[in-house]
């Protein structure tokens, strides 16, 4: 699931760059009030509107696909197993520690502050 997950951030990276780069080639609406006086437009490679028309559907398209890239990065995101998210959160799982033996053979008392905590919380 690794691989699968590695795949699809590959391509969602590579889709958003190009998403940028035919975003910056395009031409802005004022721009074709240009191309009605004589500017150089009408003499490009897909001609006067042929430009606007590919570069137009080609972003559509690339944004389908960051689109479907994006909600699949999420779903194999959720998928993942579930962890406590801390390595504080996680349990100790060392050695236990022995409380010293007193003199008598008694085990230490409890604190005598530790049923206090109550009255510490306001009212």
């Amino acid at each position: 699931m690794n691989w699968l997950f590695s795949l699809v951030l590959t391509i969602h990276i590579l889709v958003a760059v190009a998403i940028i780069g035919l975003v910056l080639m395009q031409h802005g609406k004022g721009a074709d009030m240009g191309a009605a006086f004589g500017s150089g437009a009408s003499g490009s490679l897909f001609g006067a509107t042929g430009s606007a028309n590919f570069l137009s559907r080609a972003t559509g398209i690339l944004a389908a696909v960051f689109f479907v890239t994006s909600l699949t990065l999420a779903y194999i995101g959720s998928n993942k197993p579930k962890t406590t998210g801390s390595l504080m959160q996680e349990p100790v799982q060392s050695q236990s520690v022995s409380q010293p033996a007193t003199a008598g053979g008694e085990a230490p008392a409890a604190p005598a502050d530790a049923g206090s905590k109550a009255k510490d919380i306001p009212k």
